[in-house]
């Protein structure tokens, strides 16, 4: 992408944050924001594709991007395939074809149901299309027939026209009921930090499917397509992507870029299927341009809200030079209807003109319309559902954690585990934090220095990376000497800033007006000014990106889609802060006064756990003094892939070789690795736990 691409981008957002403001509705924090999103989707867009200028380049490139896509469905390492014991639980007989009725496991207890068409009077295995279904639910009195009958006018018509046609549920609108809504709805952050998609258990069912139609007599397995629309347009690219078995493809409504997703605002209509884990910092091009050189169909229309025209068009033009590299420029089209996010039937007829092309070799006349012929019980596979089922609870399973750490017996050992983590850290849990070169200087600049009752409070404005601007409030006693040899810094969550401007509010309420104060609290004042009179050292205090001074309006829904707009970067807003309490200490380094000083961190919950893991990236740490630490990331703080390589108990030993390490928990228990590793290495003097955390949290 271009300079003035990327300036428009910028405009753009800064237009839209413009109007909110004049709404009413937006703060500074919220207008940049809204920058730093454009800013970041730039720059991903910039890079999608850019090492790409030859076919040598790509054909270099694609094995490292397959890699890569299905790490980022949960699908590295390939799952085992395990026998499908497929089972034919009914028959529906129509003139022109056949429906089965089936259920196979595409892992043990992980069930896919679907309705194989085939037609009548084949006299040799024929073209197959897999068929995978949006969002469409059927249920009836509360038994869910699955979205394979909302979309069964595609088989018939597909059965009809000389094609065998397995159309196959989802996990959320199966005849068994998972879910597609884990962050969307339902708080399960713990997904990003297990690098957990239904998107991969949606691919690996497609998988499988193909797996289950190859032994099927009627079917040729040397011309299989697939096509489904809306999630099932998401699906079709994944398995296209990285299946070479498909042939042909025609996704319907299925994809975007990221400047429509998080610019835009389209992620809000989509839930978790639709989008893979960011590790890499794709932006969608890089999908569609794996399924090169197979024939691939992009097909929408042209009032999508949720599939924009210009991402749509987008897409195709980064995808076309792939396809023009290969040599396959005619295998390449681009498919645009009048509609809005429908599933039209000029959508239809294009898709069955495009397998006729590539796995007939025809160009018949297309003379009957896709058409529903059965009602949701004639379709229905189970008639009570199977009690060792796991797909309500796949995704606690289907992306492997970490085993269980052991206690290395050496120093050697140690040192392999230590730089395994920290190398998974830097690669694919941190990977979306800037350069330094991108983050660019701090440009600190003190905007407001007074004094009260003996502390001077003074407050420092900092650049954490482009349009992340944060503050630092230090407070110290107007008798401290000019230099100090420790520092302690407060990381704030949202209750910790108001606490501490109730404090401030006491003697500094003219200087701090601009926020919203609470109620003065004197006795938290004077209990830090006792602890500055009495030699403790400067105190710091800072609120990362969306907390506090930076806090984001709105409500949690707004708050939860705001999240999201990082996953799809690459990010979490969790790791971004992580990167902030960084940027903050190296602030302190900046500063006279604290620059030699040895920085002792405090935080509470999962800003402790922020603290945590910043001070594994920066030297001069002297302590941490952290309360309740939470014992697991699926608890929190969100990291993208961190539970596939270690959980918080190992971080705290990875803590404890660099710094001293105080725990304040309601149990000792969950900590007994860092324990074990701190005894056998000679570190019992860095670690101290103390199980006393609500004591500790009220003082």
């Amino acid at each position: 992408m271009n300079k003035m691409a990327i300036a428009l981008l910028l405009c753009l957002a800064g237009g839209i944050a413009a109007q909110a403001k004049q709404a009413g509705e937006a703060r500074p924090a919220d207008q940049r924001l809204t920058e730093y999103f454009a800013s970041e989707t730039a720059r991903l867009q910039s890079q999608c594709l850019s090492d790409v200028k030859t076919l040598a380049d790509w054909e270099t490139q694609r094995p490292v991007y397959r890699r890569q896509l299905l790490e980022m469905l949960g699908l590295d390492p390939f799952p085992e395939k395990t026998p499908l014991n497929p089972v034919v639980t009914g028959t529906i007989d129509h003139e022109r074809f056949t429906v089965e009725n089936l259920h196979f496991q595409s892992m043990p207890g992980l069930y896919v149901t679907g309705n194989l068409y085939v037609p009548k009077d084949l006299d040799k295995p024929a073209p197959t299309i897999l068929y995978v279904c949006g969002h469409g639910a059927v249920k009836k009195d509360n038994v869910s027939y699955g979205n394979k009958v909302a979309y069964q006018h595609h088989g018939a018509w597909f059965a009809r026209n000389g094609y065998v046609c397995l159309v196959i549920d989802t996990v959320q609108l199966g005849e068994i009921e998972g879910i597609h809504h884990g962050t969307y709805r339902y708080n399960m952050w713990w997904w990003n930090s297990r690098g957990y998609t239904p998107a991969g258990v949606e691919t690996w069912n497609c998988v499988r499917a193909l797996d289950y139609l190859e032994t099927r007599k009627e079917v040729d397995a040397t011309r299989f397509g697939v096509t489904g629309r809306s999630g099932g347009g998401a699906y079709s690219w994944w398995i296209a992507a990285i299946d070479d078995r498909i042939k042909a493809t025609v996704p319907v409504a299925g994809i975007t870029d990221l400047q429509n997703h998080v610019v835009d605002g389209c992620v809000e209509g989509h839930c978790d299927c639709m989008f893979i884990v960011n590790t890499y910092g794709w932006d969608y091009p890089m999908v569609a341009a794996l399924v090169a050189p197979k024939p691939l169909l992009i097909s929408n229309t042209d009032k999508d809200t949720i599939f924009p025209l210009d991402g749509v068009y987008r897409v195709h033009q980064k995808v076309r030079e792939i396809y023009r590299l290969c040599g396959a420029a005619d295998k390449l089209g681009l498919q645009i209807t009048e509609g809005p996010h429908k599933d039209t039937q000029e959508l239809r007829i294009h898709a069955l003109v495009w397998f006729n092309r590539f796995l007939k070799g025809e160009n018949p006349t297309i003379s009957e319309p896709a058409t529903p012929f059965f009602e949701p019980e004639q379709l229905r596979v189970f008639k009570d559902l199977p009690a060792d089922e796991v797909n309500t609870k796949i995704q606690e399973r289907f992306v492997p954690m970490a085993s269980p750490s052991s206690a290395p017996q050496t120093s050697q050992d140690w040192a392999a585990m230590r730089d395994a983590w920290m190398k998974s850290l830097r690669e694919r849990t941190f990977r979306g934090w800037p350069s330094d070169r991108e983050a660019g200087p701090l440009d600190v600049d003190r905007v407001l220095s007074v004094e009260a009752d003996g502390v001077r409070l003074t407050a420092f404005e900092f650049t954490s990376q482009p349009h992340v601007r944060l503050r630092l409030f230090c407070l110290q006693s107007t008798q401290d000497a000019p230099n100090t040899s420790s520092v302690r810094m407060d990381i704030l969550d949202q209750a910790g800033w108001r606490q501490w401007l109730a404090a401030m509010r006491s003697r500094f309420e003219k200087d701090l007006s601009s926020y919203a104060l609470p109620d003065a609290n004197p006795a938290a004042f004077d209990s830090l000014r006792a602890a500055l009179e009495a030699g403790s050292g400067p105190m710091a205090f800072v609120c990362p990106r969306g907390i506090g001074p930076d806090a984001w309006s709105g409500d949690e829904r707004k708050q939860i889609q705001f999240q999201r707009r990082f996953m799809l970067l690459g990010q979490t807003a969790d790791a971004m802060r992580v990167w902030d309490v960084r940027r903050a200490i190296q602030v302190l380094r900046h500063l006279n006064a604290t620059a030699e000083a040895a920085v002792t961190i405090t935080a509470q919950g999962d800003m402790a756990g922020i603290a945590l893991y910043a001070s594994l990236f920066e030297s001069g740490i002297g302590g941490l003094d952290l309360v309740d630490l939470p014992p697991t990331h699926a608890q929190g703080p969100t990291f993208l892939n961190v539970l596939r390589y270690l959980d918080v108990p190992q971080a705290v030993a990875l803590a404890a070789e660099r710094h001293r390490v105080q725990l304040h928990v309601e149990t000792p228990g969950p900590w007994q690795f860092p324990q074990a590793v701190a005894a056998g290495l000679g570190w019992n003097d860095r670690l101290h736990i103390d199980a006393c955390a609500e004591t500790q949290a009220s003082q």
